[in-house]
C-alpha cells in the first residue's frame, strides 16, 4: 500500500504575506537585536520577487534569505550593509546586475540538523544558474572573531587562519564548505554585529556554467506588464441623499470597468457632497463630524462595486473618526478580491487642521494588489519627498494621489511635486482632483483640477512625462495603459538611475522606532545548525 502525506519541510520563494512569519523568525534567530519592520521585509520581497526564499516546517517560517542583483563594481568594491542594501529594503536591486548579492539569512536556532541553511543556499545557487549570473557575493559574519581577536590579530589575519584551518568559525567554515572563496574583509560592515566586531568576510561563489572571461550582456528584457489606469475628475455637486451620491460614483466605476481598467482613483474628500442635503447650516467641525457617520456605508459600497465590476477602487479620501476620537483624512482602497485597505493622510493642511480639526496619521505602507504593490499619498503628502521614497522602497511602482485644491496655485504645487516624485522614484503617479463648486459646504466653495497620469522622463515613456491628462475643470474619466516593465528597465539601464544611485554612505531616512514602522538591520548567514547572532549576508 502506498501512502502520501503533506510535506513537513519545504523551501519556496517568499511572498509579502510571509512578512509576519519572517519577522518572528528574525526575533528568534537574533534575540536582543533590533528587528526588521514589516515594511522593510515586504520591500525586500517586492523589490526582487523570486529573489527571496523562505523555509517552512509544518507551515511555520523557519528560514529566510534575501538577495538582489547588483553590478560587479558594486559587489566587489568596499561597502557596508546599510549602503548596499538601501538601509535594508533591497531597493538597489538592478535587473541588469550580473551578480547575485546575499544580504540576509536567518534560520530557526531550534531546528538544528535539518540543514535549512544549506537548503536556502542551494536555492540561491539555483537562482544564479537559472539567470545566468556570474555568481553570488556575500558579506559573511565572523562570529568567532571578537572572542579570538587577541590571539588571532586583525580581521584579515583571523580570516586567513580560518581558511588555513588553524581556527574554526562556524559561519565562515560553512561558507568555505559551500565553495565560497574569500576576497578579503569588509571592516565596519555591520557595527551591530558585536560577535564579529562589526566586520564581515567578503566571499564569492562563482557560477561554473558561466564563462568568467565573457563580457556580461545583462540587458533587461523590454517585456510587457501592462496595467490600465483610470482617474476620475469628479464634479462637486449637490445630491439629494447618499444613494444618489453612490449612483454618481458607480457610473464612473462602471465606465472604467467597461474599458477593462485595473484601477480607478477618485479625488480627495470626494464624499463632501454628502453634506449638501443637510437641512440646517453646520459649522465646519459639525459638518466633518456628520460626514464621519457615513464611513461604514461608504466602505460597504466601495467593496460591493470593486467585486461586482472587477476593478480596484482608490476611494479618494473620507474623514473618519479614529478609535482615539481624532478625525483623520483616510483613503479607502477596495480591491477586486473583496479586501479593503486604508491609508491615512500624514500631513493635514493648515486649512484642514483649522477648519475641521483633522489630525495627521502615523503609518505609511504599500498595499498589495493583483497588479503588484501600490501606494497612496493624499494631496499634501505628495509634497513631502520622503513619503514617496518610503513607498517605493517597499516596492510600490504606482503611487495614487487623490487631491483637492481650490486654485491653480494650489493645484500646481501638487502637480509639480507629483511629477517630481515620478522622476526621482522612477515610478508612475496618478492624480485625481475635484472640480466645480459646492455651495453651503465650508472650505469647498470652489475647486480647480487637471487630473493626470504621470511617468518618469526617459526613453520608454511619454516625451513630456505625461501618459494622459484631463481637460482642466471638466468632469471626465481619463485612462492610459502603462507598462510596469518599463520601470524595471529605467531603474537598471535608464539615462539616469535616481533610485539606485542614492548615496547611502552619506544619507538615509530614519523612521521612528515603532517595530511596525522603523527598521534596524539584523540577520546573517547561518550554518546548518543555526546560530543566535545578527549580521549580514
Amino acid at each position: 500500500m502506498t501512502t502520501t502525506g503533506k510535506k513537513r519541510l519545504e523551501t519556496r520563494a517568499a511572498v509579502p504575506g510571509d512578512a509576519r512569519g519572517i519577522q518572528r523568525l528574525i526575533a528568534r534567530a537574533y534575540p536582543g537585536m533590533p528587528n526588521y519592520s514589516l515594511a522593510t521585509i515586504r520591500g525586500q520581497i517586492n523589490n526582487f520577487p523570486g529573489g527571496c526564499f523562505v523555509a517552512l516546517y509544518d507551515g511555520k517560517v523557519v528560514g529566510y534569505c534575501a538577495t538582489m542583483r547588483v553590478s560587479k563594481g558594486m559587489a566587489f568594491s568596499y561597502h557596508d550593509w546599510e549602503e548596499i542594501t538601501a538601509n535594508g529594503f533591497g531597493t538597489r536591486h538592478s535587473a541588469a546586475g550580473e551578480w547575485l548579492y546575499g544580504y540576509e539569512m536567518a534560520v530557526d536556532p531550534k531546528l538544528r540538523g535539518l540543514r535549512i541553511g544549506q537548503r536556502l543556499y542551494d536555492e540561491r545557487k539555483e537562482l544564479a544558474e537559472e539567470l545566468d549570473l556570474h555568481g553570488i557575493v556575500i558579506a559573511g559574519r565572523m562570529p568567532g572573531y571578537a572572542r579570538a581577536k587577541r590571539r588571532a590579530g586583525s580581521p584579515a589575519d583571523y580570516l586567513e587562519k580560518v581558511v588555513q584551518g588553524k581556527l574554526r568559525d562556524q559561519v565562515i567554515s560553512f561558507q568555505l564548505k559551500n565553495q565560497f572563496e574569500p576576497l578579503g574583509v569588509l571592516e565596519n560592515y555591520l557595527p551591530e554585529d558585536k560577535q564579529s566586531d562589526g566586520h564581515a568576510a567578503h566571499l564569492v561563489w562563482r557560477n561554473p556554467y558561466v564563462n568568467p572571461d565573457e563580457a556580461p550582456e545583462m540587458r533587461v528584457p523590454r517585456g510587457v506588464e501592462s496595467v490600465r489606469l483610470a482617474t476620475c475628475q469628479l464634479q462637486a455637486r449637490a445630491v439629494q441623499d447618499f444613494d444618489e451620491f453612490i449612483r454618481n460614483i458607480e457610473y464612473f466605476v462602471d465606465v472604467a470597468a467597461d474599458y477593462r481598467s485595473d484601477f480607478i482613483v477618485f479625488p480627495e474628500l470626494f464624499t463632501l457632497p454628502l453634506l449638501s442635503f443637510e437641512q440646517k447650516k453646520l459649522s465646519p467641525v459639525e459638518a466633518i463630524d456628520k460626514l464621519t457617520g457615513y464611513t461604514p456605508r461608504l466602505t460597504k459600497e466601495l467593496t460591493r462595486m470593486a467585486l461586482e465590476y472587477n476593478i480596484n477602487i482608490i476611494g479618494g479620501s473620507h474623514p473618519t473618526r479614529a478609535d482615539d476620537g481624532d478625525i483623520q483624512n483616510i483613503a479607502y482602497v477596495a480591491l477586486r478580491d473583496g479586501s479593503v485597505h486604508t491609508q491615512e493622510k500624514i500631513h493635514p493642511t493648515p486649512n484642514e487642521a483649522f477648519w475641521w480639526n483633522i489630525k495627521g496619521g502615523d503609518a505609511l505602507d504599500v498595499i498589495q494588489t493583483d497588479c503588484g504593490p501600490i501606494g497612496v499619498l493624499i494631496c499634501y503628502d505628495s509634497e513631502f519627498p520622503e513619503l514617496a521614497r518610503r513607498l517605493v522602497d517597499q516596492g510600490a511602482r504606482i503611487i495614487f494621489v487623490p487631491f483637492c485644491t481650490d486654485s491653480r496655485l494650489g493645484y500646481m504645487r501638487v502637480r509639480y511635486c507629483a511629477q517630481a516624485r515620478a522622476i526621482e522614484n522612477q515610478c508612475y503617479v496618478v492624480m485625481s482632483g475635484n472640480v466645480g463648486n459646492l455651495p453651503n459646504v465650508d472650505n469647498m466653495d470652489i475647486q480647480y483640477a487637471q487630473s493626470a497620469i504621470l511617468t518618469p522622463c526617459d526613453l520608454p515613456f511619454a516625451r513630456d512625462g505625461i501618459a494622459a491628462e484631463s481637460t482642466e475643470n471638466v468632469e471626465t474619466l481619463t485612462m492610459a495603459d502603462v507598462n510596469l516593465a518599463d520601470l524595471s528597465w529605467a531603474r537598471a539601464e535608464g539615462t539616469v538611475r535616481n533610485l539606485r544611485d542614492r548615496r547611502f554612505d552619506l544619507y538615509h531616512i530614519d523612521w521612528d522606532s515603532n517595530p511596525d514602522h522603523g527598521h534596524a538591520p539584523s540577520g546573517g548567514p547561518v550554518p546548518a545548525g543555526g546560530h543566535n547572532s545578527p549580521g549580514g549576508g
